[in-house]
């Protein structure tokens, strides 16, 4: 039995930024890519939504206190 776990109730939404999305982020935040938080290229939902290493991902979490909290990852070792 499979299971997708991109559809569990705990896991957030992921999103693999465009390259032109991942330039306007680092602009916007004034950070350089080796700056921004990794994630691992094992991490199930990386493999699960087909990242690669260097790609920028959004993590979008919903909150009952802050409403939507966005966060990015960069796919690294």
């Amino acid at each position: 039995m499979k299971v997708d776990i991109l559809q569990h109730n705990l896991v957030p939404e992921h999103t693999i930024l465009s390259d032109e999305e991942a330039e306007e982020v680092l602009d916007k935040l004034n950070v350089r890519v080796d700056q921004i938080p990794k994630i691992l290229p094992t991490d199930p939902v990386v493999k699960a939504i087909g990242a690669e290493l260097g790609d920028i991902i959004k993590i979008t979490r919903k909150s009952e206190t802050a409403g939507i909290f966005v966060a990015y990852r960069v796919v690294r070792e």
